[in-house]
This record gives C-alpha cells, structure tokens and sequence, in this order.
C-alpha cells in the first residue's frame, strides 16, 4: 500500500502530464495519427480534452508553460519542432484550440512547418550566398572580355561634300606615288601570279582590308624558244624583227627583246612570197593596190595607226593576202620619241581568253581549238628594217622635216618564219573592295593593270598601279576616321591585258549578271602617262561634264590648268568589256605627247620595249602622276558619293545629233528620231533631275529609281555586230578627226570595196534602232516617275 502511495504522482506532476497528454494528443490529431482510429483511443483524448479545458479555467494556471514542449524544442531533433509560445489563459467558453484557430495569426505562428534546424538553415543560406557571388564574378569577367573582343561601334558617318573630296585627296602626294612605284620595281621578273600576290599584300598593308586575288586558266600565245626571222630571198641575209642580222652575238645581247617582238595569236609556220606596200591598208589603199597586182599569198608591208589594227587585218585576210609585216612610220611618233630601231608586241586578240569566247574560262568550261585568230601570219618589224627589205634611197630623208615611208607597191621576195607557242597560263586579278554605307550595290570600279611581260610595257603597269595604291592609302586614312562612301569603291589589278585584255574579261563574263545591274562606272588608269605634252581625258557622253568640271576643281592650286577638251573616242586597256558589253559610262585621264599626224591614232596598240628609266625621265618629280591620281580620284568619289549620280541625259542625245551630222548620212528618218531623242532628254534633264540640285526633292523611292534609269542610259546604244576592232558601243567615235558613227563610216568604206549596199543598209538599221531604243527608254523611266509622283498624291 505504502508503496503504491509512493508512487502516485503530485498534483502538480498530474498537471503537467496531463498538459503533456493534451499537446501530444492535438499533435496526433493535426497529423492524423493511425492510433486516433481507435474509437476508445478517441473517446479517451476527448476526455483528456474536456479535463483540460475545466483546469484552464483555473486562475492558479496563469503563469504555465509548456516546459516539457521549450526543452523539446532546444534540445530534440529526432521530433518534428513545435515552436510553441507561452499559452495565455483564455476565458472565452469556446475553449483555447477554438480561439487559436479563429485568430487570424494562427496561421503563422503555430501551422506545420518542414522540419529544418537552425544549422541547415544557415548552411543553406550560405550555399545561396556563395553561388550568387559566384555567378556575380563570372558575369563580370564576360562582360570584360565581351567588350574587349567585339569592336566598338564606328563613329557617326560624316556627310560627303566637297571638303571630304579635298581632304581625301590632300594626302595624294607625287612622292608617295613616286615611292611606291620604285618599290613596285623592285619586284623580280615572275609569273603573273607571283606579281598579284605582292600587289594584294601592298594593298592590304595600305589600309584596305577586303582584297582578293582571282585566278582563271586561259590559252595564252607565247614566244618560242628562238626569235622569228624575215629572210631577204635574193641575198639570203636574214634579219631579227628589230633589222639586226641574225647571229649568235646580236641574239645573246638583245634575246628578251627579240623574243617579244612579235604578234600574239598570230598564224604559226613560213611564207615565200612577194613583199607588197599596202601604206595604213586602208579601203583606199586595197582598191589602189588591187588594181596593180595581185595579192593573193603575198606579204603585206602595212603601218601600224590611223584605224584599229584588227580592221585593217581583216581586209587584208579577205583581200587574200597571207602574211603581213607591222611597222610604225617614225613621222607618226612624237618627235621626242625614237623608236625607229625597235621592233614591238601586238595581239591580235579582240578580248577575253580566245578558248572560251562570250564565257568564263573556270572550271569545268568547254575550250574550244583557237590556237590561231587568223589566218594571216604577223610579224612587227623595226622601221630600219622596213627600209632595208625595201632599199629605201637615202635622198628621201630630209632633215628638215620628215618624210613618210613609202616604196613601189611590188617589193623584194621574203621569207617570214613565224613560232610562237600557245600554252595554258594562270592569270590573277587583284580585286578590293571598299564597301558603301548607302547603296551596297552600286559599284564605281577603278581598274588599272599588272604586267610580267619582261621589259615589255613594264613602266606603264607600274604607274597605273602606283597611282591606284596611292589613292588607295589616302581612302584608307579617312576610313580609319569613320567615313565610307555611299556607293562600294570596287579596285581592280588586271592581269593577261597585253595578250588582249584577258584578266578584265573573263571576270566580268563571270560576274557577267551582278554587273549589269550593279556597275555604274569605271575609271580607267590605263598607262596613265605615256607623254608629257598634253592631258587627254577620255569619257564617255554622259560623263564629259563632270571630266571637264574635275579638272576645274584639279587646277585651282596649279599655276598651269590643262583645260583640256573632253572627248568620247575608243582608248585601249581594260574599259573595253565594260563599255562595249555592259554599257558602262567610262572614263580615263593620261598625259601623251602632241600628235604629230593625223595617222598618230591606235599607235598605242604597238607595246614597245621601255627602258626601266623611261618613267621617270617623262615626269622626274612625279608631278603629272600626282595629277591623274587627283583627277582620277575626284571623278571616282563624286561618282561613289552623290545621291544623284553626276550623269547628263542631254549630252548623248546632243552626241547623237552630232554624229548624224554630215553629207555622208543624210537619212531623214534617223534625224527624226534623233530629234525625239532630245526632246526626251531635254524634258528628264530638266524635270527629273531636280533631285541633284534640291536636297527636298530626294525622296529615297525617287533617288532610287532616278540613279536605276541614269546608270543604264547608255546601254541603248550597244549593237549586236561591229567590224573587227571598232567599238560596239556606237556613241564612242575612232578618233578626234572623226564625228560620225564608226559603224557608218566604215559600212560606207565597205560599200566602196564590194560595191554593195548590203553593209550600209543593215548598219542604219543598227543604228536607228539603238536610237529609238535609248528614246523609248527615257520615255518610260519619265512615265514611272509621273505614276509614282500622282500615286503619292
């Protein structure tokens, strides 16, 4: 008994326990204990329940706490954690669980929480910590190497105007474009490839970083192994082309020079035969010369200028001769000039490699048996040798004044020995771009040429080139300021142009599709300075306003302007694929010497060998290759750069009226149309090109299609067939002397010869259809512009 007295537990121990089953009781019913699914097991809680609620009201229990539940809280972890407060009493009858869970706190203070403990909560909020700071460094060192790689953005473009012009071509000066050709001199006699790849290095290191080299296989006609010979059949001497007799001395002295004498694409083999003087062949020449003789098989002595040299071959191939020997007439060279004891290169291709005319020579492109471009072998000759063959009196020389070569029309009987070689060669092209800001896709192309012909036009190439890099290296230090142009500055090296302008043509049939759309120019820095005399500018109609108003611009800080008129006649060099098959308005400023005669014309067709200090014995202070390099470079940014382009619709149309003139056309019809021309001309010039001289009236969609109908104005005036060597694009004339078409003047020539006027016939009809053609096209770029001016009204 004592002992189970002993064992009953104190009130107050009977209270806590109590207190103690109570919270363990609610625990088990907010987690839904399984053991609550026992009905005695309930009925047992709610009665511990109701004691509780009954001792609660007691006053004695103010200052309870749940001690059992603070140490639980501190001290276990193994049991979910509570969190309890001090209870307050309560003396509301709804009871104390009742209360709790009708105040709005309840909630918060006393819900289920995951089971957690204070050092995971620390653990995980330093986890959170470092990964944040991790994430913050590594954002930081991305942002800094982001911004150290990706280049800044360009500075805002400035405006082009004529101060950007002078500022741009301020940095031409004659001693830099003297540097760079003695260093382009300076490179070894190498393959064509060889010479573009230095050149392409040279023009990267001058500032332009978009140049490529493009490389096309084509059938090139070389020297052979030994020099071609004309042999005197009475006496047996022979000669070399220059009039050295042939030996192995004179061989080894002079073997390049020999070497090169000769004409590229010529008929390969020997002829026997009687040596006849046909003077400059022309039809005049022939009607003489075949109502003497016959010249069937025989060897024409010809003179090379006053027409194109493959017009005049090709009369002589239908007139039936078989071999001809080219000279120049020292009485059409400059009188500074003395060149009487050289023999020179011509070719006799028209353009473009002769194995894939009319298409690219890339892979895969069909090559067609075109080792010969004539039938007639050609071989240029030194006029000392010309007077030997024919033994020319030594009283027709006077001192005084010089007397053309002439001689009976039956000469000596000769042998011609002709071997060159054709073979396959890479030539390369050097092409940089300098991209625009505002048309892209408008291309003003500057071209000039590289050579590896030995002694052969190796100057000219090197003035061109040293003229265009110049230009080249004074753009750049603008760009690096933050300029470009608004049209792309397309720069062009040329390769194979001695053998006929190949490297030029074959990228242009290419490109043949982009170009028509895209090109709207190209200057030409063809041998820019071959003379010291006179500045001769070249351009096409629609371009000789703005030749004229450049070297205005040109000469206000020289003591002496050149003034020169501008004219639009066939030139040689790389414009030609340009200008005859895509219609491209061309231009080209050189300096020559005073023309002597009026046969002086296509002399520059003869490639004579050039002492390495011919150049700078022309223009020792470089001065003159200063010039065209300015000349040439104001053309090309005023082209590059205004939102107009700087083309006038009126010139051709009073270029047109012009070469019309004359009793030798006088076709009713053409003049008619000719009139309709100008009238159309006169009515765009006058009201759509108010957009050149008002910045108001440049809405984009009108400056747009204005420059579309202004850059294909001349296109028009492409025939589909013109005689061998005269231009295709009949608004250029053969020379000065001439006004009217070529295509005319030569049909009436042809009509003269055969005594037909088939030629004449079909060559007005050409012609009257280029000119309606051009009229037509002016009038419906001035009906876009009326249906698009009353569509935005």
């Amino acid at each position: 008994m004592g002992e189970n007295e002993s064992s009953v537990p104190s009130p107050s121990q009977q209270d806590k326990k109590m207190a103690y089953h109570k919270v363990n009781a609610d625990k088990r019913a907010q987690g839904h204990s399984p053991y609550l699914d026992n009905d005695e097991l309930q009925a047992t809680a709610l009665e511990l329940e109701w004691d509780m609620e009954k001792e609660l009201e007691e006053p004695s229990f103010d200052h309870f706490r749940l001690d059992g539940a603070v140490q639980h809280h501190l001290g276990n972890s193994q049991s979910p954690d509570l969190d309890l407060e001090p209870i307050q009493p309560s003396s509301s009858p709804k009871g104390r669980f009742q209360r709790l869970q009708e105040d709005p706190d309840y909630v918060l203070h006393y819900t289920r929480q995951t089971p957690k403990s204070n050092r995971c909560s620390f653990f995980q909020i330093l986890k959170v910590f470092c990964t944040a700071f991790i994430l913050f460094i590594f954002g930081i060192v991305i942002g800094y190497y982001a911004r150290k790689k990706c280049p800044s953005p360009p500075p805002s473009q400035e405006p082009n105007n004529p101060h950007i012009y002078h500022e741009i071509l301020k940095e031409i000066k004659a001693e830099h474009i003297q540097q760079i050709y003695r260093d382009l001199l300076q490179f070894p006699r190498e393959d064509d490839v060889d010479v573009a790849m230095k050149i392409l290095f040279q023009w990267r290191s001058q500032g332009l970083e978009d140049v490529r080299l493009v490389n096309y296989s084509v059938l090139l006609d070389l020297p052979g192994s030994s020099s071609n010979t004309v042999t005197l059949k009475t006496s047996g001497e022979c000669f070399y082309p220059s009039g050295q007799q042939c030996n192995k001395e004179t061989k080894t002295l002079h073997s390049q020079d020999l070497l090169y004498s000769y004409a590229a694409y010529s008929a390969k083999g020997t002829l026997e035969a009687e040596l006849v003087d046909v003077q400059y062949g022309t039809v005049a020449d022939l009607i003489r010369i075949q109502a003497i003789t016959n010249v069937t098989k025989k060897i024409a002595l010809l003179k090379l200028g006053q027409s194109p040299l493959l017009y005049k071959l090709s009369l002589l191939e239908d007139a039936g001769f078989g071999g001809v020997l080219l000279y120049v007439d020292p009485c059409d060279l400059p009188k500074t000039t003395d060149l009487a004891d050289k023999a020179f290169m011509v070719s006799l291709n028209g353009g473009g490699d002769p194995s894939t005319p009319g298409y690219a020579s890339i892979d895969g492109s069909y090559r067609q048996n075109q080792l010969n471009l004539t039938t007639l072998l050609v071989q240029p000759i030194s006029a000392v040798l010309a007077k030997k063959l024919v033994s020319l009196p030594e009283d027709t020389v006077q001192k005084d004044r010089c007397i053309p070569l002439q001689w009976p029309a039956a000469g000596k009987k000769i042998s011609l020995t002709i071997q060159s070689v054709t073979t396959y060669k890479t030539i390369s092209n050097v092409i940089g771009y300098l991209k625009g800001t505002v048309f892209p896709d408008r291309y003003v192309i500057i071209g000039s040429h590289h050579n590896s012909l030995n002694t052969y036009s190796g100057q000219e190439w090197a003035s061109s080139t040293a003229i265009i890099t110049a230009f080249i290296q004074a753009l750049a230090l603008k760009v690096k300021k933050g300029w470009r142009p608004d049209r792309t500055i397309v720069f062009c090296s040329w390769g194979g142009t001695s053998f006929g302008n190949i490297g030029s043509y074959e990228w242009a049939e290419d490109l043949k599709r982009v170009l028509q759309r895209n090109v709207v120019a190209y200057v030409s820095l063809h041998n820019p300075v071959r003379g010291n005399s006179t500045l001769h500018p070249v351009a096409s109609p629609s371009l000789q306003q703005l030749a004229a108003e450049s070297q205005s611009f040109n000469c206000v800080e020289k003591t002496r302007c050149p003034g020169s008129n501008v004219s639009s006649v066939q030139i040689q060099g790389d414009s030609d694929y340009f200008i005859n098959h895509l219609g491209v308005p061309a231009m080209q400023f050189s300096y020559e010497d005073i023309k002597t005669s009026e046969n002086s014309s296509f002399l520059s067709e003869a490639l004579f060998p050039i002492h390495t200090t011919k150049t700078e014995e022309l223009d020792s202070s470089f001065s003159l290759h200063e010039t065209i390099a300015k000349l040439t470079g104001q053309v090309t940014l005023q082209i590059a750069n205004e939102p107009v382009l700087p083309f006038n619709a009126l010139d051709i149309a009073l270029e047109v009226q012009n070469s019309l003139k004359g009793d030798e056309v006088d076709i009713p019809q053409l003049l008619a149309v000719a009139s309709r021309l100008r009238d159309t001309a006169e009515l765009f010039q006058s009201d759509e090109m108010r957009p050149a001289n008002d910045p108001k009236e440049r809405a984009p969609i009108r400056v747009r299609m204005l420059n579309d109908v202004l850059q294909s104005l001349e296109k028009s005036f492409l025939i589909d067939r013109a005689p061998p060597g005269l231009y295709r694009n009949i608004l250029y004339r053969l020379d000065e002397r001439t006004s009217q078409f070529s295509v005319l003047l030569e049909a009436l020539e042809h009509c003269k010869l055969h005594q037909s006027n088939e030629t004449i016939q079909a060559a007005l009809s050409e012609v009257l259809n280029s000119i309606k053609s051009a009229q037509v096209y002016f009038k419906a770029g001035l009906d876009v512009f009326e249906t698009t001016l009353a569509g935005k009204k």
